[in-house]
Protein backbone atom coordinates (compact mmCIF):
# COMPACT_ATOMS: atom_id res chain seq x y z
CA UNK A 1 0.00 0.00 0.00
CA UNK A 2 1.81 3.27 -0.72
CA UNK A 3 2.00 6.31 1.48
CA UNK A 4 0.59 9.78 0.73
CA UNK A 5 4.33 10.74 -0.06
CA UNK A 6 5.22 8.72 -2.31
CA UNK A 7 1.24 9.26 -3.95
CA UNK A 8 2.07 12.55 -4.42
CA UNK A 9 5.56 12.83 -5.72
CA UNK A 10 4.37 10.46 -8.48
CA UNK A 11 1.96 13.19 -9.11
CA UNK A 12 4.56 16.07 -9.36
CA UNK A 13 6.62 13.36 -11.93
CA UNK A 14 3.46 12.88 -13.77
CA UNK A 15 2.45 16.65 -13.94
CA UNK A 16 5.77 17.65 -16.27
CA UNK A 17 5.42 21.37 -15.08
CA UNK A 18 8.51 22.93 -13.29
CA UNK A 19 8.88 23.40 -9.90
CA UNK A 20 8.29 26.70 -8.45
CA UNK A 21 10.88 28.31 -6.14
CA UNK A 22 8.05 29.02 -3.76
CA UNK A 23 4.80 27.28 -3.78
CA UNK A 24 1.82 27.02 -1.35
CA UNK A 25 1.75 23.34 -3.00
CA UNK A 26 2.67 20.63 -0.16
CA UNK A 27 1.48 18.62 3.02
CA UNK A 28 -0.70 20.99 4.83
CA UNK A 29 -2.18 18.33 7.66
CA UNK A 30 -1.11 14.69 8.48
CA UNK A 31 1.36 12.74 8.22
CA UNK A 32 3.07 11.95 4.61
CA UNK A 33 4.19 8.54 5.63
CA UNK A 34 0.56 7.46 6.50
CA UNK A 35 -0.74 4.33 4.16
CA UNK A 36 -3.35 5.32 1.75
CA UNK A 37 -6.03 3.56 0.81
CA UNK A 38 -7.65 5.90 -1.32
CA UNK A 39 -7.67 9.23 -2.63
CA UNK A 40 -9.96 12.29 -2.85
CA UNK A 41 -9.99 15.15 -4.79
CA UNK A 42 -11.05 17.87 -3.69
CA UNK A 43 -12.10 21.56 -5.20
CA UNK A 44 -12.21 23.22 -1.46
CA UNK A 45 -11.51 21.16 1.38
CA UNK A 46 -14.85 22.44 3.22
CA UNK A 47 -15.95 20.37 6.43
CA UNK A 48 -18.52 18.81 3.51
CA UNK A 49 -15.84 18.28 1.18
CA UNK A 50 -13.87 16.00 4.17
CA UNK A 51 -17.00 14.39 5.11
CA UNK A 52 -17.23 12.88 1.46
CA UNK A 53 -13.57 12.10 2.07
CA UNK A 54 -14.27 10.03 4.86
CA UNK A 55 -17.38 8.58 3.86
CA UNK A 56 -15.69 7.08 0.50
CA UNK A 57 -12.79 6.16 2.38
CA UNK A 58 -10.55 8.38 1.24
CA UNK A 59 -7.33 9.12 3.65
CA UNK A 60 -5.65 11.08 1.26
CA UNK A 61 -7.41 14.13 0.22
CA UNK A 62 -6.21 16.31 -2.92
CA UNK A 63 -7.00 19.75 -2.11
CA UNK A 64 -6.98 22.86 -5.37
CA UNK A 65 -7.68 25.59 -2.27
CA UNK A 66 -6.52 26.08 1.07
CA UNK A 67 -7.42 24.07 4.41
CA UNK A 68 -7.64 26.80 6.78
CA UNK A 69 -8.80 30.36 3.77
CA UNK A 70 -4.68 31.37 3.82
CA UNK A 71 -4.13 31.26 -0.09
CA UNK A 72 -0.61 30.74 1.49
CA UNK A 73 -1.49 28.38 4.25
CA UNK A 74 -0.85 30.78 7.35
CA UNK A 75 -3.07 29.97 10.29
CA UNK A 76 -1.15 30.99 13.26
CA UNK A 77 -3.90 33.26 14.42
CA UNK A 78 -6.43 30.88 14.08
CA UNK A 79 -4.71 28.24 16.05
CA UNK A 80 -3.37 31.19 18.58
CA UNK A 81 -6.45 32.50 19.37
CA UNK A 82 -7.99 28.87 19.42
CA UNK A 83 -10.78 30.16 16.78
CA UNK A 84 -13.52 27.58 16.99
CA UNK A 85 -13.88 26.78 13.36
CA UNK A 86 -9.76 26.49 13.13
CA UNK A 87 -10.31 24.19 16.11
CA UNK A 88 -13.39 22.14 15.17
CA UNK A 89 -12.00 21.66 11.98
CA UNK A 90 -8.61 20.15 12.86
CA UNK A 91 -10.71 17.60 15.59
CA UNK A 92 -12.41 16.32 12.62
CA UNK A 93 -9.42 15.93 10.26
CA UNK A 94 -7.34 14.15 13.41
CA UNK A 95 -10.33 12.18 13.87
CA UNK A 96 -10.46 10.49 10.87
CA UNK A 97 -6.54 10.64 10.56
CA UNK A 98 -6.94 12.70 7.48
CA UNK A 99 -3.79 13.75 5.62
CA UNK A 100 -4.55 16.88 3.22
CA UNK A 101 -2.26 17.66 0.65
CA UNK A 102 -2.57 20.87 -1.84
CA UNK A 103 -2.10 20.95 -5.74
CA UNK A 104 -2.65 24.68 -7.06
CA UNK A 105 0.45 25.70 -8.47
CA UNK A 106 1.62 22.51 -10.15
CA UNK A 107 -2.11 21.70 -11.71
CA UNK A 108 -2.31 24.99 -13.28
CA UNK A 109 1.17 25.03 -14.21
CA UNK A 110 0.95 21.81 -16.18
CA UNK A 111 0.30 21.72 -19.96
CA UNK A 112 -2.51 22.49 -20.57
CA UNK A 113 -3.72 23.87 -17.16
CA UNK A 114 -5.52 20.95 -15.32
CA UNK A 115 -7.99 23.30 -14.01
CA UNK A 116 -8.99 25.19 -17.39
CA UNK A 117 -9.13 21.74 -19.25
CA UNK A 118 -11.72 20.73 -16.97
CA UNK A 119 -13.54 23.61 -16.96
CA UNK A 120 -13.62 24.26 -20.11
CA UNK A 121 -14.91 20.39 -21.73
CA UNK A 122 -17.88 20.76 -18.81
CA UNK A 123 -18.64 23.99 -21.13
CA UNK A 124 -18.67 22.06 -24.40
CA UNK A 125 -20.20 18.99 -23.06
CA UNK A 126 -23.34 20.91 -23.53
CA UNK A 127 -22.49 22.85 -26.71
CA UNK A 128 -25.60 21.32 -28.68
CA UNK A 129 -27.60 22.74 -26.36
CA UNK A 130 -29.01 26.02 -25.16
CA UNK A 131 -25.69 27.76 -26.62
CA UNK A 132 -26.57 26.70 -30.41
CA UNK A 133 -29.78 28.45 -30.35
CA UNK A 134 -29.51 31.48 -32.87
CA UNK A 135 -29.84 34.13 -31.69
CA UNK A 136 -27.50 33.08 -28.43
CA UNK A 137 -27.98 36.11 -26.00
CA UNK A 138 -26.05 36.91 -22.77
CA UNK A 139 -28.99 36.47 -20.32
CA UNK A 140 -29.20 32.68 -21.98
CA UNK A 141 -25.38 31.75 -22.11
CA UNK A 142 -25.32 33.43 -18.83
CA UNK A 143 -27.56 30.76 -17.59
CA UNK A 144 -26.29 27.82 -19.74
CA UNK A 145 -22.41 28.36 -17.88
CA UNK A 146 -24.18 27.92 -14.46
CA UNK A 147 -25.84 25.15 -14.89
CA UNK A 148 -22.86 23.48 -16.73
CA UNK A 149 -20.30 24.70 -14.31
CA UNK A 150 -23.22 24.38 -11.42
CA UNK A 151 -23.93 27.85 -9.79
CA UNK A 152 -25.97 28.32 -7.42
CA UNK A 153 -25.57 32.41 -7.39
CA UNK A 154 -24.03 33.32 -10.70
CA UNK A 155 -24.40 37.28 -11.69
CA UNK A 156 -24.14 38.82 -15.06
CA UNK A 157 -23.17 41.98 -15.81
CA UNK A 158 -23.86 43.76 -19.00
CA UNK A 159 -27.03 44.24 -21.66
CA UNK A 160 -28.83 40.55 -21.30
CA UNK A 161 -29.82 40.96 -25.02
CA UNK A 162 -26.18 41.10 -26.28
CA UNK A 163 -25.69 38.80 -28.99
CA UNK A 164 -23.01 35.62 -27.97
CA UNK A 165 -20.51 34.12 -30.42
CA UNK A 166 -18.88 31.17 -29.00
CA UNK A 167 -15.65 31.85 -30.33
CA UNK A 168 -15.29 35.71 -28.75
CA UNK A 169 -15.99 33.99 -25.29
CA UNK A 170 -12.93 34.30 -23.11
CA UNK A 171 -12.89 31.90 -19.68
CA UNK A 172 -10.98 32.45 -16.32
CA UNK A 173 -11.52 30.64 -13.75
CA UNK A 174 -10.88 31.45 -10.04
CA UNK A 175 -9.48 34.47 -9.81
CA UNK A 176 -6.74 35.96 -11.96
CA UNK A 177 -6.67 39.67 -11.39
CA UNK A 178 -7.63 42.77 -13.50
CA UNK A 179 -4.71 43.14 -16.37
CA UNK A 180 -6.04 39.43 -17.05
CA UNK A 181 -9.38 40.15 -17.11
CA UNK A 182 -8.93 43.54 -19.37
CA UNK A 183 -6.48 41.77 -21.65
CA UNK A 184 -8.89 38.96 -22.16
CA UNK A 185 -11.89 41.43 -23.00
CA UNK A 186 -9.62 42.90 -25.56
CA UNK A 187 -10.39 39.93 -27.69
CA UNK A 188 -13.69 38.62 -26.54
CA UNK A 189 -17.04 40.12 -26.44
CA UNK A 190 -17.79 37.84 -23.14
CA UNK A 191 -15.59 37.22 -20.02
CA UNK A 192 -16.49 33.98 -17.99
CA UNK A 193 -14.84 34.34 -14.22
CA UNK A 194 -14.76 32.79 -11.13
CA UNK A 195 -14.55 35.84 -9.17
CA UNK A 196 -13.51 39.29 -9.53
CA UNK A 197 -12.92 42.89 -7.44
CA UNK A 198 -16.40 44.55 -8.54
CA UNK A 199 -14.34 48.02 -8.24
CA UNK A 200 -12.20 46.81 -11.40
CA UNK A 201 -13.89 43.97 -13.93
CA UNK A 202 -17.36 44.98 -12.87
CA UNK A 203 -17.30 48.17 -13.36
CA UNK A 204 -14.91 47.80 -16.12
CA UNK A 205 -17.62 45.70 -17.94
CA UNK A 206 -20.55 48.15 -16.73
CA UNK A 207 -19.25 50.83 -18.08
CA UNK A 208 -18.05 49.29 -21.35
CA UNK A 209 -21.81 48.33 -21.45
CA UNK A 210 -23.35 51.59 -21.07
CA UNK A 211 -20.71 52.94 -23.37
CA UNK A 212 -22.57 50.64 -26.05
CA UNK A 213 -18.90 48.60 -26.52
CA UNK A 214 -20.47 45.60 -26.13
CA UNK A 215 -19.01 43.14 -23.38
CA UNK A 216 -20.21 40.88 -20.62
CA UNK A 217 -19.39 39.26 -17.53
CA UNK A 218 -20.54 36.37 -16.30
CA UNK A 219 -19.58 35.76 -12.75
CA UNK A 220 -19.95 32.32 -11.30
CA UNK A 221 -18.44 31.87 -8.13
CA UNK A 222 -14.72 30.52 -7.34
CA UNK A 223 -15.85 27.23 -6.69
CA UNK A 224 -18.05 26.42 -9.43
CA UNK A 225 -15.37 27.94 -12.18
CA UNK A 226 -12.98 25.74 -10.99
CA UNK A 227 -14.58 21.89 -9.72
CA UNK A 228 -14.64 20.48 -12.99
CA UNK A 229 -10.75 20.58 -13.22
CA UNK A 230 -10.53 19.15 -9.97
CA UNK A 231 -13.33 16.64 -11.33
CA UNK A 232 -10.72 15.96 -14.36
CA UNK A 233 -7.38 15.69 -11.65
CA UNK A 234 -9.67 12.61 -10.57
CA UNK A 235 -10.16 11.37 -13.94
CA UNK A 236 -6.50 11.47 -14.90
CA UNK A 237 -4.76 10.28 -11.23
CA UNK A 238 -6.61 7.27 -11.81
CA UNK A 239 -4.85 6.70 -14.84
CA UNK A 240 -1.61 6.23 -12.71
CA UNK A 241 -2.62 5.80 -9.18
CA UNK A 242 -3.34 1.76 -7.93
CA UNK A 243 -5.86 3.04 -4.81
CA UNK A 244 -9.04 4.27 -5.93
CA UNK A 245 -9.68 8.16 -6.82
CA UNK A 246 -12.65 10.05 -6.22
CA UNK A 247 -14.26 13.31 -6.97
CA UNK A 248 -15.59 14.86 -3.91
CA UNK A 249 -17.96 17.41 -5.56
CA UNK A 250 -19.90 19.36 -3.44
CA UNK A 251 -23.16 21.92 -3.93
CA UNK A 252 -22.30 25.49 -4.28
CA UNK A 253 -22.21 27.17 -0.99
CA UNK A 254 -23.56 30.53 -1.92
CA UNK A 255 -27.33 31.08 -3.14
CA UNK A 256 -29.26 34.20 -4.09
CA UNK A 257 -31.25 35.54 -1.41
CA UNK A 258 -35.38 35.10 -2.14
Amino acid sequence: MPTAREITDRILAETGAPPRGRTVDGFVFGDPETDVRGVATVMMPTVDALRGAVDRGCGLVVTHEPLFYDHLGDDAALATERDPVHAAKTAFLREHGLVVWRFHDAWHDRDPDGILAGVLAALDAGHADPPSASPLTLATFARYVAHALGAGAARVVGDPDLPVRLDRVAVQPGFVGFERHRRALADADVLVIGEGHEWEVGQYVTDAALLGLGKGLVVVGHAPSEAAGMDACARWLRTFIDVPVEFVGVPDPYAPVR
